[in-house]
């Protein structure tokens, strides 16, 4: 049992650290990286930017967390499938949100 706790422990604070680079994003001066080792592009707003992929952040994060709910249940339950599941759909999101959405609507031209 104390195994399973300190799994989710883990989990939460990944995610409490994605909550945490989103509320630092909230209050950057310079446009936030999205991609690592990638430099950002020109941003036309940066404040706005910076909010739009603060938001992103902590909504991820928050939802990283929901998801690891099921690691409580026992060892081999079939719920810990849709902590994986969920969390690849979830970064699948989080990255077309970004591009499609985000990148388009700050991106200097």
């Amino acid at each position: 049992m104390a195994a399973i706790i300190m799994g989710f422990i883990m989990w939460t604070l990944f995610g409490c650290v994605m909550v945490g680079l989103g509320i630092g994003a909230f209050f950057s001066k310079k446009p936030v990286a999205f991609w690592a080792n990638i430099k950002v592009f020109q941003v036309n707003d940066i404040r706005r930017y910076n909010q739009a992929t603060g938001k992103l952040f902590i909504v991820y994060g928050i939802i990283f967390i929901v998801f690891g709910l099921p690691l409580l249940s026992e060892q081999n339950s079939p719920y810990i499938l849709l902590s994986v599941l969920g969390v690849m759909i979830e970064t699948i999101v989080l990255m077309a949100i970004y591009n499609l959405y985000i990148t388009k609507k700050y991106e200097k031209k």
